[in-house]
């Protein structure tokens, strides 16, 4: 008796009406806390919205520096304002790049006008951040963007010796001597011996600048078995070894051929610069040389964008048991649309980027096709609030 009333004066138990039976009927505080928490995830659970989006950039929120007027409203209609009265996830995935994503994270922040947490946003070599531990110890080159800008990128990622193509032409000029390093361009570069200096993969993470330099250097990489100028070791074997001995791994993280930005018409992008290499290539060596490709449409960052969206749900809802209908809103039908239809997803094709219909119908057909991101939104929710009340 003394030792139930320590424990009722303790709270470990509690006493409830009489039972049926007419005893005093108690129960723990843990299972009332068990039981508090199981109403708690039910509540969350139910919270979480039957659809999600994964949005492109260019062409469907922005026109180059621009924001789109449809896109401030289709934000606006996921922040709340929708019939389902919460807030609905959604990522941004793009073949961009060039830049961390924070930088770019922030810069996209200012233009909608709408605040992105860094769990919402992925670039074409985000990716990449899956895949460094191969490549964290060693000497790899990396392409594209601003000076030294994927350097950092790359070094941000835990690449500890990533080098660019403005590297190799301050130690040497004479691979390439049609161009001349500006002021910015050398102080961007750092001092390396590549004669010493094995590559043992090249990135591109964003589209060259220099295409001819980069070209010339990528070649001379995969030529010298890694060494920049050291000569094949078989001449007569060297359009066998360059298609069959994947000696340096060359990685693309944009296939992009064209891209919207705010000229009139599509710009050529990072797919260009590769099929501009490979024929290169194939003109000194007889063959194309072996890569890996990420960016839309691959798989590889489809199922990556599925990991970032459960991480963004668990972060908005709590546990995630299963990902919601996820509707992928592009412009781009050999992009955005091809990966999103082999990915399981849903996908919504808008006008307001390199896709015109006047061109004729798509090469990969879209479960919607609509005017611009607000009008995707719209018929996204209400599709799947008809069919959550069937």
């Amino acid at each position: 008796m003394l030792a139930t009333s320590a424990l009722r004066s303790s709270g470990l138990i509690t006493r409830q009406a009489p039972s049926v039976y007419g005893r005093l009927s108690t129960v723990t505080r843990g299972e009332r806390l068990r039981k508090r928490s199981i109403q708690h995830d039910a509540r969350e659970l139910a919270k979480q919205p039957p659809v999600a989006f994964v949005f492109d950039i260019d062409g469907v929120l922005v026109h180059g520096p621009q924001p789109l007027d449809a896109a401030k409203r289709a934000l606006a209609i996921l922040d709340g304002a929708n019939p389902l009265g919460t807030k609905i996830p959604y990522l941004l995935l793009t073949n961009g790049g060039g830049v961390g994503e924070e930088i770019r994270r922030k810069r996209l922040a200012k233009q909608l006008e709408y605040d992105l947490s860094p769990n919402q946003y992925i670039q074409s070599h985000t990716v990449l951040k899956s895949a460094v531990d191969k490549y964290a110890d060693e000497h790899v080159l990396v392409l594209g963007g601003k000076f030294a800008d994927c350097r950092y990128v790359a070094e941000s990622y835990g690449f500890k010796n990533a080098y660019t193509t403005l590297d190799v032409h301050a130690w040497n000029p004479a691979v390439w001597p049609f161009h001349e390093l500006s002021s910015m361009e050398r102080e961007s570069t750092k001092a390396v011996d590549f004669a010493q200096t094995p590559i043992s993969a090249i990135f591109v993470f964003h589209d060259p600048r220099n295409w001819a330099l980069d070209i010339q250097i990528v070649c001379d990489v995969i030529q010298g078995g890694g060494i920049i100028g050291r000569r094949p070791s078989n001449q007569d074997k060297q359009s066998q070894d360059a298609a069959e001995q994947k000696s340096v791994e060359l990685v693309f993280c944009n296939p992009d051929l064209l891209w919207r930005s705010d000229f009139e018409r599509p710009r050529i992008g990072q797919g260009a610069f590769r099929e501009a290499f490979q024929a290169v290539f194939k003109a000194l060596t007889g063959a194309e040389y072996p890569y890996t490709q990420y960016g839309k449409p691959t798989r590889a960052t489809y199922k990556f964008a599925e990991q970032m969206l459960r991480d963004h749900l668990q972060e908005l809802y709590g546990p995630v048991r299963e990902l919601p209908q996820i509707y992928m809103v592009g412009d781009n039908p050999e992009s955005d649309i091809a990966g999103a239809n082999a990915a399981g997803w849903s996908s919504i094709l808008v006008h307001t980027g390199v896709y015109d219909p006047r061109q004729g119908p798509p090469m990969h057909q879209p479960t919607q096709e609509v005017e611009d991101v607000e009008e995707a939104v719209r018929w996204a929710i209400e599709r799947e609030m008809k069919q959550r009340s069937a």
